[in-house]
């Protein structure tokens, strides 16, 4: 998956600070135009559920999505600016890709759909970001540059065999899987091998040869830039690439004068010879590197098949040490081996076996914790959506009209339509797997009294609410009973901030939308419904539990706004516990730390977590440590957490290390008498 802009595709006239060939003024000029357009999402594409958008290029845009089949990840590119499109090089660069798909190193093509509006084509996601994303952060020790030139040298192999030649191999053209293994993508400037059209690179990764606006494409300059890449990850920078040089290219005025330049600075400089400095180059790898880098194509590695072998040979030269080695060293290195086995590499597995279960443990609490903050947004976002269009009802304007002209104390008698919307949602919500019911409906003025409710309560009919979040739409609420007239009305749809219920003494929220008159120019009144945040949840206990005990793995709810940190929904938070404290205990009690929020809000995950129950000291079987992950509810301020007893998931780990030590143990007492019987039998031999 790639999200570079398409720049490329047209003809440059300059080079950016970076040394990439950029568009020209009335390029760039139509491309910032359009990217400042809005990245609204695309049509339905069949088969996939289009999630965000990535990045937003000249021709169109690049979006994540999901297949539904499977389930995976996908990058799909939307090209929905059409003008000014090169077809032919769009459904070539397609055709190339088709052709490379067998490759491992090479970003996968999966789907095309040209007779889609807008046409798109499907690649692989690959989340872990670009080669040059990683090398921001400074070059590669030996030992992880070389795999990976090997790696991107065998996808320039396939690409040549398949007569293809890349023709802008640069760091931000790979792209790291999630095992961190590089695939080489962007065959935007990419040439068949019998192709006579010229193709600029990237300024210190092209092949000097290459800056020519007239030169004939060769499989060299993919070597150039194989090794100007090598060397990049080894040294932290391009060859050639300082300041002075980046000077000099900058005060050309045109790409042929840049170009020029470029070639004119790779000629009067010094070889390269920074690699040589690097801990861990040996000579035979820095050879590799000059032979790529040679100025003359002639002296050149003539393609990617020959330093492939090259560096294969090294390593198979490299790997024969150790065996030489421990030639020499015979039976005593076999027992300090299995000594340090023992005593050392054992305890060192199990670590492993341990950070690899919590690592899968909490990729999939993860999960469940996203699942469950998807699903609890879609909830309210459907239920705020119905109390839209039923806001535009005239018989509830009716409503609102006819109390404002009727005493309060007769407005218990009143019609209105809530009765009717809110059975009509529990029939909704009934057909729906495990949604959870409304807990009543309502209906205020636009000076906050209660008008309507149902179920119908005297108790709260003509009562004043304007304090209530829920009807100004502010994060805290004021004090309760108070009639702060300057507050006005919520004009946008909304949730209120968590309160207790009078009724199970746990908390609930209310759903909120603005009814405005008839010309839209004033709100009228308040419709709001509620729900108890426990029964929000409920649907969800059982899916995200799977087959885990609710002692060991269950959900929680925390409101994480800023100056929030409250623990709105735990499983210890049952009515009978509740109901035995007061509002000033709970707010109290239940207040997480700026410390706890910040992780929660920072982090998806922790392998550390300290449940807020046992913090606050009310229940001491919370205490030991938890795997938790953490989800935020878009549009809410809350936190979705899951959370699972870290003993209770490290029990197979506990089992692995007392096996391990068992034959360990049996295996060094073995070789060791094994090793004292053949120094006897030496020994005797040669007495």
């Amino acid at each position: 998956m790639t999200t570079n802009t398409d720049a490329h595709r047209t003809r440059p006239s300059l080079v950016d600070d970076d040394g990439t060939a950029v568009q020209d003024a009335a390029g760039i000029e139509h491309s910032r135009q359009l990217s400042q357009q809005a990245g609204n999402p695309p049509p339905h594409v069949p088969g996939y559920d289009v999630l965000r958008c990535l990045g937003v290029g000249s021709f169109g845009s690049v979006w994540l999505a999901r297949e539904l089949n499977t389930g995976r990840q996908v990058a799909i590119k939307f090209y929905s600016h059409r003008r000014g499109i090169d077809w032919s090089l769009l459904s070539r660069e397609v055709e190339k890709l088709a052709v490379l798909y067998t490759s491992r190193n090479i970003v996968g093509l999966l789907d095309v759909g040209w007779n889609h509006d807008p046409p798109y084509f499907v690649m692989e996601y690959l989340d872990n970001g670009s080669l040059a994303a990683r090398l921001k952060e400074g070059p590669l020790p030996v030992e992880q540059a070389v795999p990976l030139a090997k790696a991107i040298a065998g996808a320039l192999v396939h690409a040549h065999g398949s007569g293809i030649l890349h023709c802008d191999v640069k760091p931000a053209n790979v792209l790291l899987d999630g095992n961190l293994e590089p695939r080489l993508g962007d065959f935007g400037q990419s040439r068949l091998s019998d192709d006579q059209s010229p193709a600029l690179g990237t300024m210190f990764y092209m092949a000097p040869e290459q800056a020519d606006l007239q030169a004939i494409p060769d499989a060299r300059w993919d070597v150039y830039a194989l090794g100007a890449l090598l060397y990049h990850m080894l040294c932290g920078q391009a060859p050639y690439r300082n300041e002075a040089s980046e000077s000099r290219i900058r005060s050309a005025t045109s790409l042929t004068e840049q170009l020029t330049e470029y070639r004119r600075i790779i000629e009067e400089s010094p070889r390269p010879g920074e690699h040589r400095k690097q801990k861990g180059v040996d000579r035979v790898l820095a050879d590799i590197i000059d032979r790529c880098l040679h100025p003359d194509p002639q002296q050149r590695s003539p393609n990617a098949q020959v330093v492939l072998d090259e560096l294969e040979q090294r390593d198979q030269a490299r790997a024969k040490r150790p065996l030489i080695l421990l030639g020499f060293l015979g039976p005593i290195l076999f027992l300090l081996a299995m000594t340090w086995i023992a005593q050392t590499a054992i305890p060192h597995v199990v670590e492993a076996a341990k950070a690899n279960l919590i690592d899968r443990q909490l990729a999939g609490d993860e999960v469940a914790a996203a699942v469950l903050a998807l699903g609890l947004e879609n909830d309210l976002m459907n239920r705020l959506g119905e109390l839209e269009q039923h806001a535009n009802d005239q018989s509830l304007h009716e409503s609102i009209r006819k109390a404002n002209e009727t005493p309060s104390d007769q407005w218990m008698g009143m019609s209105s339509p809530l009765a009717q919307w809110q059975l009509a949602a529990v029939e909704r919500l009934g057909r729906e797997d495990r949604a959870a019911l409304d807990r009543s409906w309502f209906l205020t003025n636009a000076r906050g009294d209660q008008i309507a409710r149902f179920p119908a309560d005297a108790k709260t009919i003509g009562k004043n609410y304007a304090w209530r979040s829920y009807f100004h739409g502010h994060v805290e609420e004021y004090p309760p009973g108070t009639d702060p007239t300057d507050i006005a009305p919520r004009e946008t749809p909304g949730i209120s901030s968590a309160f207790r219920s009078q009724a199970t003494n746990r908390y609930m929220v209310a759903l909120a939308v603005p009814v405005w008159d008839d010309a839209h120019t004033r709100v009228i009144g308040i419709l709001a419904r509620t729900i108890d945040l426990p029964d929000l949840l409920s649907p969800w206990e059982k899916r995200v539990r799977g087959k885990a005990d609710e002692a060991t793995r269950f959900l929680s709810l925390v409101d994480a706004r800023e100056g929030g940190g409250f623990l709105l929904d735990h499983q210890w938070m049952t009515s009978e516990v509740m109901e035995g404290m007061s509002d000033e205990e709970v707010a109290q009690k239940l207040r997480l730390s700026d410390e706890a929020v910040r992780a929660m809000r920072e982090s998806s995950r922790s392998e550390d977590f300290r449940d807020p129950i046992a913090e606050a000291g009310l229940d001491p079987t919370y205490a030991e440590k938890w795997l938790a992950a953490f989800a935020p509810v878009k549009g809410t301020g809350w936190v979705a957490v899951v959370q699972e007893r870290r003993e209770e998931a490290l029990q197979p780990v506990g089992a692995l290390n007392s096996v391990f030590m068992q034959y360990g143990i049996a295996a060094l007492v073995v070789f060791s008498v094994m090793l004292g019987i053949l120094w006897y039998l030496i020994h005797r031999a040669s007495a």
